[in-house]
């Protein structure tokens, strides 16, 4: 057990406490959506929001006091309540969150018993040292992606190892029912095309729970043995085509998404990759210019470039400005920066990569948590900075937690590195006001150091190597009614489409609330529901901003915020801003750590995910709904094992 409850106990906040939240009605931000998307997606066993709230909350300060009572450092029980229960209450109004990680995984036995890695969004794996252990990284993947964690990698170990013809025992090899044994057989297959072990006679299946099956102790349900035997059979066709050749850029991408989809297959699982490559690797530049490729497993990685102070962007921008990659990270300004405000500290000399929403900077095998505050829900800096001191505390505590691997624990437990984010940026410059949020951004950027500071002698650990980010932040932000992150939402009101099969509860369930429905005209056996959402706080529609205004107001948060970086997918339109790119990434480099972009296309498609409606049609679509809530009879049930993070990428799907 890593964290040794049975011993010390757990943390538990006082149940006349709890009484007062118990029947409180809570404020979704987005209404029904927000309430289903949290039912159906960080609601364990049919939690109510108290009690989400409540675990979350007992959770975190049971690893503290764990910590401390096994270490021997002082332990108030009395003043851990206070300040629980003041957590507490700025979690269930929204003034903070724990990323989804947190929401789903934060106070369950499996943290206790297996370790932090559940709870922790992004990770980064290099390829570099594959003429040493050449399975390594793919594995490292694959395990972390089981876990729901997105992760980064890069293309080092291009050139360093050639594939053999493997050799074939005359054993079979029956894979465990674990996260493990996947891995194990993922290793046993890379190692013996290098020569370093054989494949099986048979890959035995046969100890893999059915597809459907409950997985008691992380949650969820189990995909079956499918989509590992597709892997499997997938990476032995592709490596017999390498046999005699190097590996290059474009077998380290392939196997890594081929591992992507086998996580994502079966729709039980969630997680994200992003591949970094070479500016002039014009082989990795080109790997989404195959249709078949793309639609069999290159769509599960965003492919970005490391990109270099002062070059030439004309090339590269023009494939950036036909579909929206390669994106890019300045991994020179990471490594030498916190704020883009602040002298160069090269803090992060030995950083390798970035998350896939490229929030975060990180070294070879690193996790990271990120924590989410939304200061557009604060009246003053006052308030915020308390909400502050709570979620800098959550994610550092998070830092306590060992994970399963040694590797990864050597990383992160020196550089102990956290992710405070902000969400809802732009709602919060409408209230605040341009300057004046800029002001919150630099005064809780420092208040952020001393917190960090404080709390570092006390539990006797390192200060965190980086402190702040800014996460997409685009489910967890929709339970809070916020903007995601740093970006425009889609329009003050708005009509968001949600696709389910005939036959979903939540069907019934809408149909009984007044909600609109009716037929997909794309797939059978579909049905469409419209949510109309109201957008507090927000002056405009995200295609009337132009993209130099994205990028800026990415390269401000930079500035006066984020020492780890800022995800921003710049969206455009490509007719008329694709020709800016170039001039853009020439302008903004020394001022941004990474950045990507996206094309704004008007599809034409009917029951878009997305129509922007009138305040006066959303009025009409208000009237006779009654709230979703009251027709559920608690069955709405959790089928998405995980959410890899929080980002845009993370569609809601039921």
């Amino acid at each position: 057990m890593i964290i040794d409850v049975e011993k010390w106990g757990t943390f538990s906040l006082d149940e006349r406490f709890l009484d007062e939240y118990r029947e409180r009605p809570v404020k979704w931000g987005f209404g029904d959506l927000s309430w289903a998307t949290y039912k159906r997606t960080y609601s364990r066993d049919g939690e109510d929001w108290w009690q989400t709230c409540q675990r979350v909350i007992e959770g975190m300060f049971t690893v503290q006091r764990v910590h401390c009572m096994e270490r021997g450092l002082p332990w108030d029980e009395e003043k851990a309540h206070r300040f629980a229960c003041k957590a507490y209450d700025r979690l269930f109004h929204f003034k903070w969150t724990p990323p989804g990680r947190g929401l789903w995984m934060m106070g369950s036995d499996y943290v206790y018993e297996r370790g932090g890695a559940a709870l922790n969004n992004c990770g980064f794996i290099s390829t570099k040292e594959i003429d040493r252990n050449f399975a390594r990284p793919f594995s490292w993947m694959f395990g972390m992606s089981m876990l729901g964690v997105g992760v980064g990698f890069d293309t080092k170990g291009a050139g360093k190892r050639e594939i053999v013809k493997p050799e074939v025992s005359n054993e079979n090899f029956v894979i465990p029912d674990s996260r493990e044994g996947w891995a194990a057989a993922l290793t046993k297959l890379l190692n013996a095309y290098v020569g370093e072990d054989t494949l099986p006679r048979e890959w035995d299946f046969s100890q893999i729970r059915p597809k459907g099956a409950p997985i008691k102790s992380f949650g969820g349900v189990a995909s079956g043995p499918a989509p590992l035997e597709k892997m499997l059979e997938t990476l032995e066709n592709l490596f017999d085509g390498y046999v005699g050749k190097k590996v290059d850029s474009k077998l380290i991408v392939d196997t890594m998404n081929i591992t992507g989809r086998c996580v994502v297959s079966g729709g039980v699982r969630r997680t994200a990759q992003i591949a970094f490559g070479a500016p002039d690797d014009t082989e990795f530049l080109d790997l989404k210019m195959d249709p078949e490729k793309v639609s069999a497993w290159r769509w599960a990685s965003n492919n970005s470039i490391a990109a270099e102070v002062g070059m030439d962007y004309s090339e590269v921008a023009k494939r950036t400005g036909k579909n929206g990659e390669p994106g890019y990270l300045w991994l020179e300004n990471a490594r030498a920066f916190g704020r883009m405000k602040d002298e160069a500290n090269w803090k992060d000399e030995h950083a390798e990569g970035s998350n896939p929403c490229v929030e975060q900077t990180l070294w070879d095998k690193e996790l990271c948590c990120l924590v989410e505050t939304y200061p557009t829900h604060h009246d003053s800096i006052d308030d915020y900075k308390e909400t502050l001191r709570v979620a800098y505390q959550y994610a550092k505590t998070v830092t306590l937690i060992q994970t399963h691997d040694p590797g990864t624990n050597a990383v992160m437990l020196r550089n102990r590195r956290i992710g405070c984010s902000m969400t809802g940026i732009v709602q919060a410059i409408n209230k605040h006001g341009y300057r004046e949020f800029f002001n919150w951004c630099d005064e809780g950027y420092q208040y952020i150091q001393y917190l960090d500071k404080k709390y570092s002698d006390w539990l006797c650990i390192p200060r965190s190597i980086k402190t702040t980010s800014v996460k997409p932040s685009g489910t967890v932000s929709l339970l809070a009614g916020s903007t995601p992150g740093v970006h425009w939402d889609h329009a003050p009101y708005y009509i968001r489409r949600i696709r389910v099969q005939e036959g979903h509860e939540l069907l019934d369930m809408c149909e009984k609330a007044g909600y609109h429905i009716e037929e997909d005209h794309y797939s059978d056996n579909t049905m469409v529901i419209s949510f109309p959402i109201k957008v507090n706080s927000l002056d405009r529609r995200k295609n009337e901003v132009s993209l130099r205004e994205k990028v800026d107001l990415a390269a401000q948060v930079q500035h006066y915020w984020a020492d780890n970086q800022v995800s921003c997918t710049a969206e455009f339109d490509p007719d008329t801003e694709a020709e800016e790119i170039p001039r853009i990434l020439a302008a903004y480099e020394t001022r941004l750590k990474g950045i990507s972009f996206l094309p704004m296309r008007d599809h034409g498609y009917k029951q878009p995910p997305y129509e922007a409606i009138t305040e006066e049609e959303y009025h009409e679509m208000m009237k006779g709904i009654t709230p979703l809530k009251q027709h559920n009879g608690n069955t709405l049930h959790h089928d998405q094992e995980d959410k890899f993070c929080d980002g845009e990428a993370c569609s809601v799907d039921f």
